[in-house]
């Protein structure tokens, strides 16, 4: 099997379920070492109370083709990020891809409730994990990542750049810190361009994360079933999609074209020919204007 990541290392940080996860795995599966954080351990579950676990994610990665590394990081702690780039240098003495994909919110934000009827405490602990952690992880492994020219560093977020500015996301907070992470990878990206390294957002479609599953009592293996109850989960995509974007953008030899730029998993299968599980490649983004938004009947005719 051609890995084009072969002697590469990557840090994907929140990499214990959804997108996180199978960045790394897709990563692995290219050839990379893959070093998956963290805060749910086999011994430690953290608040958000799932079953995944990072060393999980490092199995997985490894039985992909890499090599994976489970480090139990909270990405809020900075002496924890300190020292977990310390030894990715001791280690591997390189970094080549950052992946800031933390978040942990999930069951934080609302749905229903302006700012001034939202708790103020909540929305500020769903700012600090969905942009601090992601810059006190940059902060710390940036200077390792342009050791060496070429780097890449992806920050997952929710939403191309051109449908945020236009539209308000779910609420406040949730609309306020997905739209920040755009900017951290339009600003990364101006300061790591002298450097010879690119940074870019990115964001899935409608993910079929695990919880995602959960939601619909359905698996992997039978999502289609979820349809009955909500049609237009026909354009949904597999966490694999958007993992094989990010190493499709890894392996590209001219990634710096992207540098500052938003992306999407449907954009780029488009530009590199991966596609999802399913050998199909869903466009969410198109279909959520085209279809969804129009009030449409679902049909993914044409978008996959």
């Amino acid at each position: 099997m051609e890995q084009p990541l072969k002697g590469k290392v990557a840090l994907v940080a929140g990499a214990t379920r959804g997108a996180g996860r199978q960045i790394a795995v897709q990563l692995g599966a290219a050839g990379a070492t893959v070093y998956a954080t963290g805060r749910t351990t086999r011994e430690q579950p953290s608040e958000i109370d799932r079953p995944e676990t990072i060393e999980e994610t490092a199995e997985l990665v490894t039985a992909a083709g890499g090599t994976g590394i489970a480090v139990q990081v909270d990405h809020l702690v900075p002496d924890q990020v300190r020292s977990l780039v310390a030894r990715i240098d001791a280690e591997q003495g390189r970094l080549d891809v950052l992946v800031n994909d933390i978040w942990g919110a999930e069951k934080l934000f609302t749905w229903d409730k302006p700012l001034w009827e939202d708790s103020l405490d909540t929305g500020l602990h769903i700012l600090r994990l969905a942009i601090d952690t992601h810059i006190i992880t940059s902060y710390h492994a940036l200077p390792l990542l342009i050791r060496n020219p070429g780097g890449l560093v992806v920050e997952m977020t929710d939403g191309t750049l051109a449908y945020n500015l236009d539209n308000y996301r779910v609420s406040f907070f949730y609309d306020l810190a997905k739209m920040s992470v755009l900017r951290l990878a339009f600003a990364q990206a101006h300061e790591l361009r002298p450097h010879g390294a690119t940074a870019v957002s990115l964001t899935p479609g409608w993910l079929r994360s695990e919880q995602m599953l959960d939601h619909f009592g359905v698996t992997e293996s039978n999502w289609l079933d979820a349809t009955a109850k909500e049609p237009h989960f026909v354009i949904s995509e597999s966490p694999a999609y958007v993992g094989r974007a990010v190493a499709a953008l890894a392996a590209d030899p001219d990634v710096a074209r992207w540098t500052g730029q938003s992306l999407s998993s449907g954009q780029l299968s488009q530009v590199y020919g991966f596609t999802d599980l399913d050998g199909s490649r869903p466009d969410w983004w198109r279909y959520f204007r085209e279809v969804h938004e129009p009030g449409k009947p679902a049909d993914a005719t044409g978008y996959r």
